[in-house]
């Protein structure tokens, strides 16, 4: 009869053990959880960098960018807004920084015109 009951306390023993130490819920510090998470949105003057990137580019072909910044968008219109970035060019020992502006029709992404100025800062 003792040993029984010592063989059931021993079971109940390993049983707690076992779900304490192995179990999601009661030990969240001893498993690894795997989460699903989402991809992060693209903001949406991310085209229009983009866009700033590839005709920076065309216009100085053997600079590299290795800055860029949004500065932000200007509403210039109810129909004609305005993104304005600043991309930092370097070409051998020179580097400079680019204002590119980028108009377009607010409703159809039509870009009405780009614009660049070179600076210093």
């Amino acid at each position: 009869m003792r040993l029984v009951f010592v063989f059931a306390y021993f079971v109940l023993y390993l049983t707690v053990w076992v779900h304490n130490d192995f179990s999601v819920h009661a030990n969240p510090a001893m498993t690894t959880e795997y989460k699903a998470y989402a991809k992060p949105e693209e903001p949406p003057y991310a085209k229009w960098g983009r866009l700033a990137m590839q005709e920076t580019k065309t216009k100085y072909p053997r600079a590299n960018i290795v800055d860029y910044l949004h500065v932000g968008a200007v509403t210039e219109s109810s129909s004609i807004t305005m993104e304005k970035f600043k991309l930092w060019l370097r070409q051998d020992q020179r580097e400079w920084g680019v204002f590119v502006n980028i108009r377009y029709e607010t409703a159809t992404d039509r870009v009405i015109s780009i614009s660049f100025q070179e600076t210093n800062q």
